[in-house]
C-alpha cells in the first residue's frame, strides 16, 4: 500500500492529485458532449490555438492564463463569426483559424530571442507547481461547468440528435451550441495552467471514450468518465512518481491506455454473445 500512498503523503503531490481531479471532472462532463456531438476537432483546435496568447503573455511578463483566454476568446469568436456568414462547414472554418492562430503563435515565438515558455509547459503543463491559488480557481470553474450543463442538459440532448427537433420544440439551438462551444473554451483556458493544452485535449476525449463503451445515458457516460478520468491522474501521478517521468505526459499516456484498455475489455465480453448468436442462427 505504500507504494500507492507514499507519493501522495508530500504536499505538492496531493495538490497534483486534488487539481487533476478537478480537471479530469471537468473534461469528463465536457468531454461528453464533445465526444456525443463529434466536436473532437474543436476541442483540438481550441487547445492549440492559444500559443500566440501564452506566446504573447510571456513576452509582455503577464500570466500565460491571461493569453490563453484571449486566444481563446478570438478563436471562438471566430468559429462563430466564419460559421454564421460564411459558406464554408464548421470542420473547414475551424482548421482555417487553427492553422492561422498556431502560424502566428510560431512567428511571435521564432522572432523572439527571450521566450522563456518552455514547449514541454505549453503542451502538458506544469500540474506539480499546482498552487492552492490555482485549486480555488479550478473549483469555481468545475462548478461553473456542472451547473451550466445541468441548466442546459435538455438543449444540449436535443441539439446532439436533431437541431430540428430542438428549433420545434424551443430549446434555442444556436444558444445551446454557443453555451456548449464556451464550456469547452472555459474547460480549456481554466485547464491550461495545471495540464497544459495536449494533456486537456486527452482528457477531453479519453475518459469519455472509455465511458462510452460501458454506457449508454449521458449522465452515466458522464459519471463513468469522472472515474476514468480521476483513475488516469491517479496512475499519472504515481508512474512519474516512481519512474521519474513527466507527470503531464504520464498522465496523458494513462488516460489513452485506459480508454485502448476499456474499449479492448467491451470487445472480449461481447465474443461469447456474438458466438453464442451465431450458434443459434
Amino acid at each position: 500500500m505504500t507504494f500507492l500512498t507514499e507519493p501522495f503523503a508530500t504536499e505538492f503531490m496531493l495538490r497534483a492529485l486534488i487539481g487533476g481531479v478537478f480537471v479530469a471532472t471537468m473534461c469528463a462532463v465536457v468531454g461528453t458532449w464533445v465526444v456525443v456531438r463529434g466536436m473532437a476537432f474543436l476541442g483540438e483546435a481550441m487547445a492549440h490555438g492559444m500559443l500566440p496568447g501564452v506566446a504573447a503573455a510571456s513576452l509582455l511578463g503577464l500570466p500565460a492564463i491571461v493569453g490563453a483566454a484571449v486566444s481563446a476568446a478570438v478563436m471562438t469568436a471566430g468559429v462563430s463569426l466564419v460559421g454564421r456568414r460564411g459558406r464554408l462547414s464548421n470542420d473547414t472554418s475551424i482548421g482555417l483559424l487553427f492553422v492561422g492562430m498556431l502560424s502566428l503563435g510560431v512567428i511571435i515565438v521564432s522572432h523572439s530571442h527571450s521566450f522563456a515558455t518552455d514547449l514541454t509547459a505549453i503542451l502538458f503543463g506544469d500540474i506539480l507547481a499546482v498552487t492552492p491559488g490555482d485549486l480555488v480557481v479550478l473549483a469555481g470553474a468545475l462548478i461553473a461547468t456542472i451547473a451550466t450543463a445541468a441548466a442546459f442538459h435538455r438543449p444540449f440532448v436535443a441539439l446532439a440528435f436533431d437541431p430540428r427537433v430542438a428549433m420545434t420544440f424551443g430549446m434555442r439551438p444556436k444558444l445551446a451550441h454557443g453555451v456548449l462551444v464556451g464550456l469547452v473554451t472555459l474547460t480549456v483556458v481554466t485547464s491550461y495552467g495545471a495540464v497544459g493544452s495536449l494533456l486537456v485535449v486527452g482528457l477531453l476525449l479519453a475518459p469519455a471514450v472509455a465511458a462510452a463503451a460501458w454506457a449508454r445515458r449521458i449522465p452515466s457516460i458522464m459519471l463513468l468518465g469522472c472515474l476514468f478520468g480521476a483513475t488516469s491522474v491517479a496512475a499519472g501521478l504515481l508512474v512519474s512518481w516512481h519512474a521519474a517521468t513527466a507527470a503531464g505526459a504520464s498522465i496523458a499516456a494513462s488516460a489513452i491506455a485506459l480508454a485502448a484498455l476499456s474499449s479492448a475489455v467491451k470487445a472480449l465480453t461481447r465474443l461469447p454473445h456474438q458466438k453464442a448468436t451465431r450458434a443459434v442462427s
